[in-house]
């Protein structure tokens, strides 16, 4: 299955979200509107990207570039399924906001009410615009739901791939604020096995501690598709860890799962890696 990722920026103030029309391409192609979309380029983090992106099509330079949230759902394109990544910025813009659309845009407006309005979005903004109202559509994937409540990042490391291996989590409240975090050692694994080993151990350890809504974070791309039904299990190894997760979030009223950058996920990494560091150095 092929994956689209995607950077997409919103900006808004007193006269609504900011977003741009199309330029038509060929002449038979449709009009529609967008906000501010990029590429990630090889070698780019999708901060850099989104900046990029922003000024080179919209003239605009961002003073704060906040994630938001990452989105994952399957769209058709022509006669197979796609899956789709979007990662989502907040993007503050300093002062009055007059864009200078170029390349991709050719005009820009402001929109407050998207359901009674008669812009034709295109799919990712759509995606976008539904999750930030609330309203997602089946199939879709989103992390709104459990964002004011606990997050419980993980991480999976291994010596070798396969070799020594460990698993981390960091547990964070509502504001931000640690409640608890470790690591483990968990013999010799791959590191496939040790990030699916690392997310079955935050959701023990939530039920545990007796939450109902946990928001998941994980720097593994892989364990967060597949969790979130982008991506079919193929390897057999991790099967059973997959069914016993899934068998266990049945205690739970909601859960989501977000993949964010390694860097984004810095505890629960040192935390695993501590934990093989701490096996070897006997």
């Amino acid at each position: 299955m092929k994956q689209r990722i995607r950077v997409v920026g919103i900006i808004k103030n007193e006269e609504g979200v900011l977003i741009f029309k199309r330029s038509r391409g060929r002449s038979e192609s449709p009009v529609f509107w967008e906000l501010p979309t990029g590429k990630i380029k090889f070698g780019e983090q999708p901060e850099e990207a989104m900046a990029r992106s922003l000024t080179e099509y919209t003239g605009l330079t961002a003073n704060d570039l906040r994630l938001k949230d990452v989105i994952t759902f399957l769209a058709t394109e022509d006669s197979s399924q796609l899956s789709n990544l979007y990662i989502i910025y907040e993007l503050g813009i300093e002062g009055d906001i007059k864009p200078t659309p170029r390349e991709r845009y050719t005009a820009y407006k402001f929109v407050k009410d998207f359901a009674n309005s008669n812009v034709h979005l295109n799919e990712t903004s759509m995606s976008v615009i539904e999750i930030e109202e609330e309203k997602t559509a089946p199939g879709r994937i989103s992390s709104r739901d459990t964002a004011n409540s606990v997050t419980i990042n993980v991480d999976g490391a291994s010596r070798g791939n396969p070799g020594p291996a460990g698993i981390g989590y960091c547990i964070h409240d509502d504001k931000g604020q640690i409640i608890e975090k470790n690591g483990e050692f968990i013999g010799f694994a791959t590191s496939r096995v040790a990030e699916y080993c690392a997310m079955r151990k935050g959701v023990e350890r939530a039920i545990e501690l007796g939450y109902k809504t946990c928001r998941f974070i994980s720097d593994s791309l892989m364990v967060v598709n597949q969790l979130n039904g982008v991506f079919h299990i193929k390897n057999q190894d991790i099967t059973p860890i997959y069914k016993d997760i899934q068998e266990k979030l049945q205690q739970f009223e909601a859960v989501s799962f977000t993949h964010v950058p390694r860097s984004k996920n810095a505890i629960a990494d040192s935390e695993a890696n501590a934990a093989v560091d701490k096996i070897l150095r006997k």
